[in-house]
């Protein structure tokens, strides 16, 4: 009889015990394919193929905003001085057209179905430019949008309006732009970003030689990922951009979602596409970024 029970417990048990089995095997199962498709865990605030997503998104806004006032400053730089002033920024696969009206300066700047720049991203399609015509005011309002336009084959669309200052307090030109912009990857993967950023113009302004420029840029945008988190995106240490170097070569960012704050340190000048990612827990990452980083 005791021999009996004893079978008919293991015949209940047996079940439920496997059952258990499989499900912890199947939660860790599904965390390792988190981990391996990139997506955040508990403890991480961003994972790294999402930074890497989302460093593409600031390397494009930073692409197209040098662009838009190394354009303008071309201009303002011809127009008010005593001497012809051309930048080598652009390629002459780029064109270039001005259209003047009563009170405008429209700038279209098409790169057709492909070219390269200097510092090897390949764009197409058009950026327009709209400002005063007034080129002696000392403050003024670019605004700028897009059209068919891919960078390094990412599809982008929208707008930002960028608030261009002749010399900030410092001397220096200083530009302020308010953007949103959408991404979609070639494999179908979308992001957007928006917010305001600052660049100041510290060195290299009206050389003429785009090598020699050097930016400093805060401010602070909210990013949305590929699996629709979103990302608050603080420079709380100023990014310095070397237009000689396709990468922010110092500063820190600060990266927040829901109450977790990650830290992304770019590093002490030196040009390379790499980052010290600081989780909350204090664990320290090396982190590559940018995918279609060219060697």
């Amino acid at each position: 009889m005791k021999k009996s029970l004893k079978q008919m417990n293991l015949k209940r048990i047996a079940p439920l015990f496997f059952g258990t089995v499989l499900l912890f095997i199947a939660s860790c199962s599904e965390e390792t394919e988190s981990m391996e498709d990139g997506t955040d865990t508990d403890t991480e605030v961003i994972s790294a193929t999402e930074l890497q997503y989302s460093d593409e998104t600031e390397m494009i806004s930073e692409e197209v905003t040098t662009i838009a006032e190394d354009v303008y400053a071309t201009d303002e730089i011809s127009l008010t001085s005593k001497f012809d002033y051309v930048s080598d920024h652009l390629p002459d696969c780029v064109i270039v057209t001005t259209v003047v009206t009563d009170t405008t300066r429209e700038k279209t700047i098409d790169f057709g179905d492909g070219c390269e720049l200097p510092n090897g991203n390949v764009l197409s399609g058009i950026i327009h430019l709209s400002y005063e015509k007034d080129m002696e005011a000392a403050s003024k309002s670019i605004a700028l949008s897009l059209e068919n336009f891919t960078f390094n084959g990412v599809a982008v669309e929208g707008s930002a309006d960028i608030l261009r200052v002749r010399a900030n307090e410092n001397g220096n030109p200083q530009g302020t732009a308010n953007a949103s912009f959408n991404a979609t990857w070639p494999e179908g993967d979308t992001a957007s970003f928006e917010g305001t950023r600052t660049r100041e113009w510290i060195e290299g302004y009206g050389s003429g030689f785009w090598g020699d420029n050097v930016f400093l840029i805060t401010g602070k945008r909210t990013y949305i990922g590929r699996e629709g988190n979103e990302f608050v995106k603080e420079v709380i240490t100023p990014l310095r951009r070397e237009m000689a170097c396709r990468f922010i070569v110092s500063g820190v960012l600060e990266i927040s979602r829901n109450d977790s704050t990650a830290n992304l340190d770019f590093g002490d000048g030196t040009c390379d596409a790499k980052g010290i990612l600081t989780q909350p827990d204090g664990t320290e990452v090396e982190i590559f970024l940018r995918r279609f980083w060219k060697k």
